[in-house]
């Protein structure tokens, strides 16, 4: 069942179980992530981790949920750490640790609270950054020899998305990071030329107007 839940959604539950059933608990989870986990697979993975709702099966006459209101505002900010102070999740990690993830790209965690997507950045776009400033809007990193692995920072180039269009339609990077640099200056020529194409149709077609 673990291999099931990405690091977010353990949290999710970890934050999220008391005081509430299974079938609310997988109501709420499947909603927020667009999943489809059954009941009894969270029972079974709240149960492998000793974890209990403190419900007895059934809400108590008077019984109000450790969560009872807080619903809606959860579900708008379902990414914050709100973990008591001293409380972390069995997959807690420091601050600085490398991990792969499931996209092939290793990200470094950066901090421990705020939105998940904040806590974990991607490792080569921390290297460029820390040489080459800020990347700017349209712009990406990609890797020279497509080796995802290979973070260094020769083996890093800034282009834009356009660029990564034309390279990757036109086939122009490859696993020799040389012969990539003189596709993403072939990619850039093609643009140009597409360019100018387009302003002599648009000058042609304005003067037989």
């Amino acid at each position: 069942m673990s291999q099931l839940l990405t690091e977010e959604q353990e949290e999710f539950i970890l934050r999220n179980f008391k005081g509430i059933g299974n079938k609310e608990l997988t109501e709420l989870l499947n909603k927020r992530f667009n999943l489809k986990i059954q009941v009894n697979q969270i029972k079974c993975w709240k149960s492998n981790r000793k974890l209990n709702s403190g419900l007895d099966g059934r809400y108590n006459k008077g019984h109000v949920p450790a969560n009872k209101g807080k619903h809606q505002r959860i579900t708008g900010r379902m990414g914050e750490t709100t973990f008591k102070l001293g409380h972390r999740p069995n997959n807690w990690v420091p601050v600085g640790t490398i991990r792969k993830k499931t996209d092939g790209y290793l990200y470094k965690k950066v901090k421990d609270d705020g939105p998940f997507q904040k806590r974990w950045k991607q490792l080569h776009r921390i290297i460029w950054e820390e040489a080459n400033g800020p990347i700017p809007k349209g712009y990406k990193i990609i890797f020279l020899d497509r080796d995802k692995d290979n973070i260094v920072l020769s083996n890093l180039a800034l282009v834009s998305l356009q660029e990564v269009l034309e390279i990757n339609r036109k086939g122009l990077i490859f696993e020799n990071d040389e012969l990539t640099k003189t596709g993403i200056n072939i990619a850039r020529l093609n643009i140009k030329k597409n360019i100018r194409k387009r302003k002599s149709r648009r000058n042609k077609h304005d003067k037989t107007n």
